[in-house]
C-alpha cells in the first residue's frame, strides 16, 4: 500500500488563481512524495451554488486584482498576464467547453494525469498568457496540440467532450467540490488519517505543508524549473 498522502486539487483554467496553486502543486509533488489527483471543475458552477462573487463584478477588487496578479506572476514564477478584456473572458464566454475537453482528456487518459497536467497548462496559457480564445473547438484543438496529442487523440477528446458522459463526469467533481464546503478555486483536500481538509486559494501552502507534515521552501523551490 502506499505511504503516499493523497491531495486533491480543484481547479478551473479561468481562474489565474488556479494556475499559480496548479504549478506550484506540481512543483512540490515529489518533493513531498504525495499522490497528487487533478479535479477539473466547473468555477461557474461552484460560484452560483456558493453564492460567491467574483472579484471582477466588485469594482475595488477588480483594481486590486489587475496589480496583484501582477506581483503574484514574479512571484511565483507563472507568466500571468491578464487578457484585454478579463470580465468578457470569465463571465461572458466562461469555460464551461474547456472544462468538460479537460475532463474528457482525463477521462480518456483512464488514470493518468500527465496529458491532464499538459492541456491545463496550455490551455491556462492561451487565457493568462496570450490573450486567446478557449470556447471555440478550434481553439481547444490547438491547444491539445500544444500539449502533445495527436490529431486522432485530439478528435476523440472533442467528440468525447460533447457526451453525456463527460458532462456528468464534470458536473460530478463540481458537486464534489461544494460538499468539501468550496466557494471558489483552486481548492485543495488533503486527506491525514483518514480525514479530508481542505484549504483555498493560493496563498495556503505553509499551513498544507504542516498538515502533511512536511516544509514549505516558497512558490519557486527549484528556481531553475521552467514552464
Amino acid at each position: 500500500m502506499s505511504s503516499k498522502k493523497v491531495i486533491e486539487l480543484f481547479y478551473d483554467v479561468v481562474s489565474p488563481y488556479s494556475w499559480l496553486g496548479f504549478e506550484v502543486m506540481c512543483r512540490y509533488r515529489n518533493m513531498w512524495n504525495i499522490d497528487l489527483k487533478l479535479r477539473p471543475a466547473f468555477l461557474g458552477g461552484v460560484m452560483q451554488a456558493s453564492g460567491n462573487k467574483p472579484p471582477a463584478v466588485i469594482p475595488n477588487k477588480f483594481k486590486y486584482m489587475n496589480k496583484d496578479l501582477a506581483r503574484l506572476s514574479q512571484y511565483f514564477g507563472v507568466p500571468l498576464h491578464p487578457p484585454s478584456d478579463i470580465f468578457d473572458t470569465m463571465f461572458n464566454k466562461g469555460s464551461l467547453a474547456a472544462m468538460r475537453f479537460v475532463a474528457a482528456v482525463q477521462e480518456r487518459e483512464k488514470g493518468g494525469d500527465k496529458q491532464v497536467e499538459q492541456v491545463s497548462r496550455e490551455l491556462w496559457k492561451r487565457i493568462w498568457c496570450e490573450d486567446k480564445d478557449i470556447t471555440e473547438p478550434a481553439s481547444l484543438c490547438e491547444a491539445a496540440m500544444k500539449a502533445g496529442l495527436s490529431s486522432s487523440e485530439i478528435k476523440e477528446v472533442l467528440e468525447l467532450s460533447s457526451s453525456k458522459e463527460i458532462k456528468d463526469k464534470l458536473k460530478s467533481t463540481t458537486e464534489a467540490a461544494l460538499k468539501y464546503g468550496a466557494f471558489g478555486f483552486p481548492m485543495l483536500v488533503c486527506h491525514v488519517n483518514q480525514k479530508p481538509e481542505m484549504f483555498f486559494g493560493s496563498d495556503r501552502f505553509e499551513l498544507l505543508a504542516q498538515c502533511i507534515g512536511e516544509k514549505w521552501l516558497g512558490p519557486q523551490p527549484d528556481r531553475s524549473a521552467k514552464l
